[in-house]
């Protein structure tokens, strides 16, 4: 049996009235799809550190803190079929946070270069965010799962 991929993914949660998450679009790249940030996890890395590195790298947040591990979820790559397990992080931004930035990706992974268009969206989400990395908001908050119902 091939070993999983292992990864992790945030949902940056800014609280205001009412509460957002932090999302991106890849730009010039609208089959990409809205995602929250997510990515692999380094050799000897911990990961909270893997969650704050992507968080990073992804849309340059520096000031998000891990509040905690929300679940964790075995799902084979959606493009490859490749095994991966993705641990679901939440974390908190400053209200100060801005609505919304450009950031050129840094890091080493495939994304490197890309530009990405982050912005905070109210929850709960109108729509699904590509590989329905959405569908754990609702374990955070019920009355933050996806407005199309998902549930698991």
């Amino acid at each position: 049996m091939t070993r999983p991929r292992i990864r992790v993914a945030a949902y940056v949660i800014r609280d205001r009235a009412v509460p957002e998450v932090l999302v991106f679009d890849h730009i010039g790249m609208p089959e990409a799809g809205t995602q929250v940030p997510a990515g692999g996890v380094g050799s000897g890395e911990q990961l909270e550190e893997a969650v704050l590195r992507e968080v990073a790298e992804e849309t340059g947040l520096l000031t998000a803190t891990v509040v905690r591990q929300i679940a964790v979820e075995d799902k084979p790559h959606p493009e490859t079929g490749q095994p991966r397990r993705t641990t679901f992080f939440f974390l908190r931004a400053s209200v100060e946070t801005p609505d919304a930035w450009d950031h050129r990706v840094t890091g080493g992974g495939e994304d490197v270069g890309l530009t990405f268009a982050c912005r905070f969206l109210p929850l709960p989400l109108k729509k699904p965010l590509a590989d329905d990395q959405d569908v754990w908001l609702g374990h955070l908050d019920p009355r933050w799962a996806t407005v199309t119902g998902h549930s698991q």
